[in-house]
């Protein structure tokens, strides 16, 4: 056994039938979102934004970040909340997985046939037991949307971000 071998807990997920991952210091809760509000005139990738325990959180659809085909069932059942730049955010996903703790030495750089718009969002993946873990990286998930939630955040701001109890929705 090696004692100087790095490791990194992974928050599995799946979305259109593909398993991701996000590093575990990265992610703040996994929950499964209530009523979500409609942005008016925001982009697909941002679904709308709902409310987590008093803080107004910007849903962003995982789907329409990968390109993958929306789901029949209607609208994803779980949730992954992150921190960035200040603000909230929830990964709206199809299945939460479990926490694996993965060698930094077995992971690799994107494969050359990684669509691109998912190679994109990519940090590297994991060959496991039948399939092929994508390592998403939350600032590229975050950024390639910037203009849309730079915009959505400025319209939130006119509206009011003070922290609201948990039985009042939002609405702008």
């Amino acid at each position: 056994m090696h004692d100087d071998i790095a490791f990194t807990g992974f928050v599995t997920f799946t979305v259109g039938g593909q398993m991701f991952g996000l590093p575990i210091s990265r992610v703040q809760d996994v929950f499964k979102p209530s009523r979500i509000t409609r942005v008016p005139l925001a982009s697909a990738e941002i679904a709308g934004v709902l409310n987590l325990r008093g803080r107004i959180v910007t849903a962003i659809d995982m789907r329409q970040r990968i390109e993958a085909d929306r789901c029949e069932g209607g609208a994803p059942v779980m949730a992954i909340g992150i921190e960035a730049r200040g603000e909230s955010f929830g990964l709206l996903v199809d299945a939460v997985g479990e926490v694996l703790n993965l060698s930094d030495v077995e992971r690799e750089p994107n494969p050359i046939n990684l669509g691109g718009s998912l190679a994109a969002l990519s940090d590297g993946v994991f060959r496991l037991e039948g399939q092929l873990l994508v390592v998403l990286d939350v600032d590229r998930v975050l950024d390639l949307c910037g203009e849309q939630i730079a915009a959505f955040e400025s319209a939130q701001s006119g509206a009011s971000r003070r922290a609201l109890p948990p039985s009042v929705e939002w609405r702008q």
